[in-house]
């Protein structure tokens, strides 16, 4: 059986994403493991794209459920649920990053203030 046109063009968006990915991580705009990563499932959706049928099995074996295609919208919603939950860790370490150095540019300002006031008060 060929290849639908459908999985033709997943293979060349994946392809191309993961070029951009590799660009991202020449250019140092992306770290070593979320490089990784990305590259990770990139490359899990290609053999996805190019396999779908025996995937789709496998993955439906393995879940215990009825049809494939089932099998793969299951492992995908659990697949996004694990990248929004590093997603939500990565938001809340940069808040918590963001108002920790608030307080501390408050603290420092604060000092300054009080040390132009000083001098003022001298002059």
């Amino acid at each position: 059986m060929g290849m639908y046109t459908v999985q033709y063009l997943a293979i060349v968006v994946v392809v191309a994403l993961m070029v951009y990915v590799l660009g991202k991580y020449g250019k140092r705009e992306v770290e070593w493991g979320d490089f990784l990563f990305w590259e990770a499932v990139l490359l899990a959706l290609l053999v996805v794209s190019v396999f779908p049928l025996s995937i789709s099995q496998a993955v439906r074996r393995i879940l215990g459920l009825g049809r494939g295609l089932d099998a793969l919208f299951v492992a995908a919603i659990g697949i996004a649920y694990i990248m929004m939950f590093r997603l939500y860790m990565a938001v809340d370490r940069a808040e918590r990053e963001i108002t920790e150095l608030t307080r501390k540019i408050a603290i420092e300002l604060e000092e300054i203030n009080e040390k132009l006031e000083k001098i003022r008060e001298e002059t």
